[in-house]
């Protein structure tokens, strides 16, 4: 993990949540703007995966446990791949207050993985 990367990772996914749980608690289906936040939230988490596979090769290696945090990514990187496809089925409001319960999911799962990654001892 990248210590630049994971803060753009929270904050971007803490700030796309925001927006659809406003949004969607205001009425709002989903729409491309939820969507794409959410979208753009699943590229960062992508990102994370390649920096995550390259960077035991560059000599930054995991502090913690390299199994728990793989299954910690994989859950992220799932998750909002579930809500997207919830929200183009059932296209209510709540569909887009799931998107912004996802994306703030993904911003606690995203520090824990650097907790992982920097804070454990092996």
């Amino acid at each position: 993990m990248i210590e630049w990367l994971t803060v753009a990772q929270v904050a971007v996914a803490i700030v796309a949540g925001l927006l659809c749980l406003v949004v969607g608690l205001a009425g709002r289906r989903p729409s491309d703007l939820t969507l794409g936040a959410t979208a753009l939230v699943e590229l960062l988490l992508l990102v994370q995966l390649v920096v995550s596979i390259v960077s035991p090769a560059a000599g930054n290696t995991p502090t913690g446990d390299a199994l728990e945090f793989g299954l910690y990514l994989g859950s992220a990187i799932l998750l909002p791949v579930g809500a997207g496809f919830w929200a183009l089925v059932d296209r209510s409001k709540w569909a887009t207050v799931i998107l912004g319960v996802a994306n703030l999911a993904i911003a606690v799962m995203v520090y824990r993985m650097h907790e992982i990654w920097f804070v454990q001892g092996g």
